[in-house]
């Protein structure tokens, strides 16, 4: 420990490089310490919020130097394991600390304002004999309100006279009784009820019966045990199980033994949508241990999940099921980190910075805290499973469904043909209404997959061929016809649908392909009697909404579930044995090194929920291609096939995991600046980097929120430096930032970006 330290470096939420060094008075400094919360004058007349990242005597450079104002909190708010990670996250994703800072933690107000949550409990004054409740009761008669009260306090509290005092809740109790605050007082104020406050947590507790775990099957046992065996000398285990294989299950064997040794453990899921099902399987094995940690959350809960992870007593979390965000808690004795469905691409932060993956972050986290780390999909990434294949992590591998349950029957369905016969139903072949028809005949369920949300991607002129367009974004606008509005799913523009061609004026507007809410529509004209609902962005916008859709689809109270990538993953239904892929083609024709690929995961994973109990489901795949390789592929459930072939590309032009790749998006409001600035950066890179630079080009949406887009991408080969690539890209942007009229130019910089 440093003696009389003198100065303090200081995280400030601003995108700017660097910390802030300022000087610590004697009334500070014996109690300063790092991670702490910190107010810092900046600027002329601002006081900030920051975290102290370290305390040393290093005199800077610069001839005025500011002192600490004050410190906010009587404990240190960030570890040191946490500080560890945030230097990372700003080193490897090219970004400032300041804005993983932002990211990391709860909003200031949140955190400064944060106030326990408290109920008002209600108890008898005392131990009452069965004769004085019967006076109380008596002498209660005229008074029907009160005696209602007192009532229902009996039966909640199941009280068991001259035994003991058992609290109820007020709010639960006034509840339960159908009477008034005032009649409740009256109790109080006659000497019958005590009330007193009691600090509860705004999270929803789990029931008090705690099961025990399921025993693991054969194929499970000897899963678990590799991975157990595979931990000795690897710290990273990839478990590759097929879907409704048990990995889950697996998880809990392996987070029960963590909780054993007094350690914590994080269970990441890539999205808030899969937390509903598994939180309920952690609750019910590890009761109040177990916590869920997500964005929907609000401030208040957020703060109080930190301070339960970031505590060593009973009462703290020793399990996390989380998405992204989740690997920023204060973990103090982290075991294990699980990241199931590790291949998808919810992992990815985009924007704003830091654009990090929350896999390889969570990898990271793993090393710093000691602890191991388990990637488990169906479908792995071609980096993770190459990894594995090449002994980098180890192996474990699933490779029967749970119970012998048999993979889904798969059925290709040739749209071509079927518009070319005239047997197409709107968007449905006959082979995909044949099999919902038969599965609602015998009461099972049903999900249609359409990667698409509204009810329309875009609406044209029949006459002239003229298409609505965002006055920001270089994008078509979507029909949504709940709203009766053409929207942008970049930046929010919306307007009125237009009554007439805004080129050549023809009322003669049709729409242009399909989403979720016009199959919705269109399903309920098929099988009017079917109960149908929808399950994408714009019906999960509210907190509970997709738990809601979620239970009442588990509780087969909908036949029909019509949803985007959300219903593609994780889930699990016991009597959902049909899924209709309707679009498989809008899936392989994308842009992108990553598309055949990620249309394989996503039509495996979407297939996956079929048939995962004791009947074998069936898998209908709409396409106009049907000899494409990957679905060809997927029909056999061949991930090795597209792994191979995959991987062969790659290999030969020279992509992950051969390479690793940083795209650099430069914008700009004037196109001829951006194509400027453009030419000028691509240019200074080309020079240091040669062939390696790709770009400038505009990608397929080169205007976003008023801004154009030029992206260039630079590849950096395995076995050179990549900390020495990433300082000479510096070097080139700062060369750029000289000249006075790129200040409003914007360069983001995304390592990893796909």
């Amino acid at each position: 420990m440093i003696k009389n330290v003198q100065f303090a470096d200081i995280i400030l939420p601003f995108a700017v490089k660097g910390k802030f060094t300022y000087k610590i008075s004697e009334t500070l400094k014996d109690n300063l310490i790092a991670g702490m919360r910190v107010s810092a004058p900046f600027g002329n007349n601002r006081i900030c919020t920051g975290i102290v990242s370290e305390l040393h005597n290093r005199e800077p450079d610069i001839s005025k130097i500011k002192f600490l104002k004050a410190i906010i909190d009587e404990m240190p708010m960030v570890n040191e394991i946490q500080l560890k990670l945030w230097s990372w996250l700003s080193e490897y994703y090219m970004c400032c600390e300041g804005e993983v800072m932002k990211a990391a933690l709860p909003s200031i107000t949140s955190l400064n304002n944060y106030r326990p949550k408290f109920d008002t409990y209600v108890k008898l004054a005392k131990n009452y004999s069965e004769n004085e409740l019967n006076t109380i009761f008596h002498s209660l008669a005229k008074a029907r309100k009160q005696y209602d009260i007192l009532l229902s306090y009996m039966s909640l509290s199941n009280y068991d006279s001259g035994k003991k005092f058992v609290p109820v809740k007020k709010s639960q109790l006034l509840t339960e009784s159908g009477s008034s605050a005032a009649a409740f007082d009256a109790l109080v104020s006659k000497g019958i009820f005590t009330q007193y406050k009691e600090q509860v947590s705004r999270i929803t507790g789990a029931d008090k019966k705690i099961e025990p775990l399921r025993n693991l099957n054969q194929a499970q046992e000897q899963a678990y045990n590799s991975v157990k065996e595979q931990f000795k000398s690897k710290d990273i285990v990839l478990l590759h199980g097929v879907t409704s294989s048990g990995k889950t299950e697996i998880y809990l064997h392996l987070i029960e033994e963590q909780i054993a040794q007094g350690k914590q453990t994080l269970f990441l899921l890539p999205e808030i949508a899969l937390t509903a099902q598994i939180i309920q399987r952690l609750k019910n094995h590890f009761g109040e241990q177990a916590g869920v940690y997500h964005s929907k959350l609000n401030d208040s809960e957020k703060v109080e999940i930190w301070r339960k992870v970031a505590g060593n007593d009973a009462d703290s979390y020793k399990v996390i099921l989380g998405v992204r965000s989740s690997i920023f808690l204060p973990f103090t004795n982290l075991g294990l980190v699980i990241v199931d469905e590790e291949h998808d691409g919810s992992y990815k932060q985009q924007d704003p910075a830091p654009r990090y993956h929350a896999r390889d972050t969570a990898i990271m986290l793993a090393k710093l805290s000691a602890a191991k780390t388990i990637l488990g999909s169906a479908t792995p990434s071609i980096e993770s499973y190459y990894n594995a294949k090449s002994g980098k992590y180890g192996l474990a591998e699933l490779k029967e469904r749970y119970g012998a349950v048999k993979l889904p029957e798969m059925v290709i369905a040739n749209t071509h043909e079927a518009f070319r016969k005239k047997l197409m139903v709107s968007h449905f072949t006959p082979e995909l209404l044949n099999a919902m028809d038969v599965a609602l005949g015998k009461g099972e369920q049903i999900i249609l997959f359409q990667n698409r949300r509204g009810f329309s991607p875009y609406i044209e002129c029949a006459e002239c061929g003229w298409i609505p367009v965002c006055v920001q974004c270089a994008v078509n606008l979507t029909y949504h016809k709940s709203k009766n509005r053409l929207v942008c799913h970049y930046c929010g523009y919306s307007s009125v649908l237009p009554s007439g061609c805004g080129n050549c004026g023809s009322t003669g507007l049709v729409t242009r392909g399909f989403g979720t809410e016009k199959i919705e529509d269109e399903i309920k004209i098929v099988f009017p009697s079917a109960k149908i609902a929808r399950l994408d962005q714009d019906t999960t916008r509210n907190k509970n909404s997709f738990n809601r859709i979620i239970n009442d689809f588990e509780n087969r109270k909908i036949d029909i579930l019509i949803g985007t990538q959300m219903i593609s993953k994780g889930l699990d239904f016991e009597n959902l044995t049909v899924v209709g892929t309707l679009n498989a083609d809008n899936l392989l024709h994308f842009p992108d090194f990553r598309s055949h690929e990620k249309s394989f995961q996503s039509l495996e994973q979407v297939s996956g929920r079929a048939g995962r109990r004791k009947k074998q489901g069936k898998v209908v795949i709409q396409t106009s291609d049907p000899s494409n390789k990957i679905i060809r592929l997927v029909l056999r459930h061949d991930y090795e096939g597209m792994f191979r072939a995959q991987i062969e590309d790659r290999q030969v032009f020279n992509y992950p995991p051969f390479c690793r790749i940083i795209k650099i998006s430069v914008k700009h409001k004037d196109l001829s600046m951006l194509n400027y600035y453009s030419e000028l950066l691509g240019g200074e890179l080309k020079r240091v980097f040669g062939t390696r630079v790709l770009g400038p080009e505009a990608p397929v949406i080169s205007k976003v929120q008023s801004w154009h887009i030029k992206i260039i991408m630079i590849k950096i080969e395995k076995d050179k430096s990549f900390a020495k690539a990433k300082h000479l890209i510096n070097e080139a942007f700062e060369k750029i930032e000289k000249d006075k009229k790129s200040y409003v130019l914007k360069i983001a910089v995304d390592v990893d970006p796909y």
